[in-house]
């Protein structure tokens, strides 16, 4: 095996939500490997904190990615910095912890734009790029693209469109050469899996005793698998969805 298959020297990658959690940890991976990354977000004043914290090869936009009709800029921008653009993670995501029947048609909708709506919209943008460069885009599914859990009626129906996407992205790209994948992450440590449990005990010790590893994953689990994924080791690999769980999908 050769290790520098893993590496991600002179690429460029954009990472949606990268100023914190997953997504930071896959920023992390990415420039341990190499590469420069631009995280994307709407709070500047966290992007600058993440960029500071991650150190050279580190860049921000600051960017709603929900506003659709600016994503083309976005891209544009990028690659009028950096020249090129290899990789496209759309980790940004958000969460909505109501039953189906208190959810409204707003809430529901605003879960989607993130997930399904932004995430389609900045990766239409990024494809001309992709082909250039012989890239790869990467999404985040989730346990509940596989399960069905009560309360997240709009997270899990967006995170089941990603398997979907992948899919369908994969079959129009690879004759192009740029691949599809997606990772599915377990319960991994991060903010937005602090606030879903956080006030909930009885489910937080639901999920971990339904876990076979009896434990939450690191986001730098998820940062390694991203890795993989993203880099030349994986050149035959497209169309795949990748969970990272603890055998809570096999197990659960």
């Amino acid at each position: 095996m050769k290790i520098n298959q893993f590496l991600l020297t002179d690429k460029v990658a954009v990472i949606t939500g990268g100023g914190s959690g997953i997504g930071f940890a896959i920023a992390e991976a990415f420039l341990q490997a190499g590469a420069k990354v631009v995280i994307l977000g709407r709070a500047e004043d966290k992007l600058k904190d993440a960029v500071a914290k991650l150190g050279p090869g580190a860049d921000y936009i600051a960017h709603d990615i929900t506003k659709l009709d600016t994503n083309e800029a976005v891209i544009a921008n990028v690659v009028s910095r950096y020249g090129r653009l290899d990789i496209l993670v759309n980790n940004a995501g958000t969460h909505l912890k109501k039953w189906a029947v208190d959810t409204s048609d707003d809430e529901f909708q605003s879960v989607m734009s993130v997930h399904i709506n932004a995430a389609f919209s900045m990766t239409r943008h990024a494809i001309p790029e992709l082909i250039k460069t012989g890239g790869s885009v990467l999404m985040i599914a989730s346990m509940t693209s596989y399960i069905g859990m009560t309360q997240v009626i709009a997270y899990s129906t967006a995170k089941a469109g990603v398997l979907g996407f992948v899919r369908s992205m994969t079959a129009e790209l690879a004759e192009d050469g740029v691949r599809v994948n997606a990772i599915a992450p377990g319960w991994i440590q991060s903010p937005m899996l602090d606030r879903a449990l956080g006030a909930d005990p009885e489910r937080k010790a639901k999920i971990i005793g339904r876990t076979p590893m009896k434990r939450f994953g690191e986001p730098s689990d998820v940062g390694n698998a991203a890795l993989y994924l993203s880099s030349p080791a994986a050149q035959f690999v497209t169309g795949v969805v990748l969970p990272i769980d603890g055998g809570a999908v096999t197990g659960f």
